[in-house]
């Protein structure tokens, strides 16, 4: 399952040693609506290696403005130091998605 992520927990999420990858989103979008399960899917696939969740930009704008989204779905990926290593924009295939998750591992 997807996690929740907040500017509260992003800091101990990415102390874990483990990649992470936040999806930034809002109930409105609706190419963040098709997106969700693919998250989802990904989130089970890489249990335990590395961390996928969800960041509701309405909810949590602090996390948003940090990392200058300004479109959804936008998805941030960070290698296992913490460091963001790449930012796609919009609707993305599971496949690419998989791509570059895989090349963080």
């Amino acid at each position: 399952m997807a996690l929740h992520i907040t500017s509260e927990n992003f800091k101990e999420l990415l102390a874990t040693g483990k990649p992470l990858v936040i999806d930034f989103w809002a109930t409105w979008c609706g190419p963040c609506k098709r997106l969700a399960p693919t998250i989802e899917e990904l989130a089970t696939e890489y249990e335990g290696r590395v961390n996928i969740g969800k960041c509701d930009v309405e909810e949590d704008d602090e996390l948003a403005m940090q990392f200058q989204v300004s479109s959804i779905p936008t998805i941030v990926f960070f290698d296992a130091q913490g460091q963001m290593v790449k930012r796609l924009v919009g609707l993305q295939t599971k496949p690419a998605l998989q791509q570059q998750i895989d090349a963080l591992l």
